[in-house]
């Protein structure tokens, strides 16, 4: 490893399959899809941390940590995420954490000497009503999306993070830019879930009351966290617990907004390999299609859907036949968030995993 301050500008790749590399969040879905993709491809000099061992927005505890490990290359996934409720019920934790994480994390990794690093962020960092589809270029451009604007902030503050050391310092630190994501690990609490996940339990729940499977709903609560009380009363199934109750009514899915806005979605097994390929991609290639003060890449498919469309589709896939209410009442967030990923299909990248067949391998594992 380099000493700190110094310049470390190399064309070599930043990981090889020998190298320590330590995966911040490797129990998220994010996290855990890149870990299995790097050992699947040879990577058996992994360092994880639960939360329990290692609070990563505890600045001294973050310091000994990276004092103490020997790490190679850092993979920064962590994160706290969550849907529009989420977003709205908790703004201060969803910035404060998600600073105080990347501040931790991206500037120990600087004072131990570590010269690569890969940020994980997110395309709500682009303006709300960004042309379409979004360039990186239009970062910063014009005013965020009100719902999820703290979460946006910090992403946005960990992208300048990453480009002022290798300003300064000349450290090679990376920033991914992912859409939507889905896949295994991911979040299915219908507090503060992701709207495909939420559609995803929405319409297993409905399809297991329509059939009276009392026993898999309480199954799928013991697994998946309470159902609360409006949607248990959209299943026909009252107030209290599914174990003590009869169906009162047939099921109906109820869905946030009007159902009209456009959203891509990536699944977390392609955004992992994205991962590796840019951890191995040459900082001569990689600086080819960024530039110091816009160094970010978005990674995703290239195309969208209506909100509606994908209801449709999720409903198929998991065999939902029902009724379905799009409830207007409720905040759409922006209205359409396509991402121009031209230049990672440049730099050699694009994703392989149609949302067909993601989803329907998401549902077969949600099912077991």
């Amino acid at each position: 490893m380099t000493s700190p301050g110094r310049k470390t500008r190399s064309s070599a790749p930043g990981a090889a399959p020998g190298s320590p590399i330590f995966i911040a969040g490797h129990k998220g879905m994010v996290g855990s899809a890149v870990m299995r993709r790097l050992r699947a491809e040879g990577y058996d000099n992994i360092i994880t941390r639960t939360h329990r061992e290692l609070d990563l927005t505890d600045q001294q505890a973050v310091r000994n940590f990276f004092r103490k490990e020997k790490i190679g290359y850092v993979i920064l996934a962590a994160a706290r995420v969550g849907g529009i409720h989420a977003n709205n019920t908790y703004p201060a934790e969803f910035i404060y954490q998600n600073l105080m994480i990347e501040c931790n994390i991206i500037h120990q990794a600087f004072s131990a000497g570590i010269r690569d690093l890969l940020f994980l962020g997110s395309s709500c960092i682009y303006p709300a009503h960004a042309p379409q589809p979004i360039k990186e270029e239009h970062l910063l451009t014009g005013t965020l999306e009100p719902t999820n604007e703290p979460y946006a902030i910090a992403k946005i503050a960990g992208i300048k993070l990453c480009e002022s050391y290798n300003r300064q310092y000349g450290t090679r630190y990376c920033s991914l830019m992912p859409t939507n994501l889905y896949g295994p690990n991911d979040n299915y609490s219908l507090e503060n879930s992701h709207v495909l996940p939420a559609m995803i339990r929405k319409f297993h729940l409905a399809k297991l009351a329509a059939k009276g499977d009392i026993r898999g709903i309480r199954k799928d609560e013991d697994i998946h966290g309470r159902i609360p009380g409006d949607i248990r009363k959209d299943l026909g199934l009252g107030t209290g617990s599914p174990a003590s109750g009869t169906r009162s009514c047939e099921p109906v899915v109820r869905l946030w907004g009007s159902g009209s806005p456009r959203r891509e979605f990536l699944h977390a097994d392609d955004l992992a390999d994205a991962c590796l390929f840019i951890m191995n991609v040459s900082h001569s290639d990689y600086e080819q299609y960024t530039r110091p003060m816009l160094s970010h890449l978005n990674v995703g498919m290239g195309q969208d859907m209506a909100i509606r469309e994908l209801a449709v589709l999720t409903a198929g896939i998991v065999g939902y036949n029902g009724p379905v209410i799009w409830d207007d009442s409720r905040p759409d967030g922006t209205p359409r968030k396509l991402l121009d990923v031209s230049r990672m299909k440049a730099l050699g990248w694009t994703a392989s995993i149609s949302l067909r067949a993601g989803i329907t391998a998401v549902y077969g594992q949600y099912e077991q």
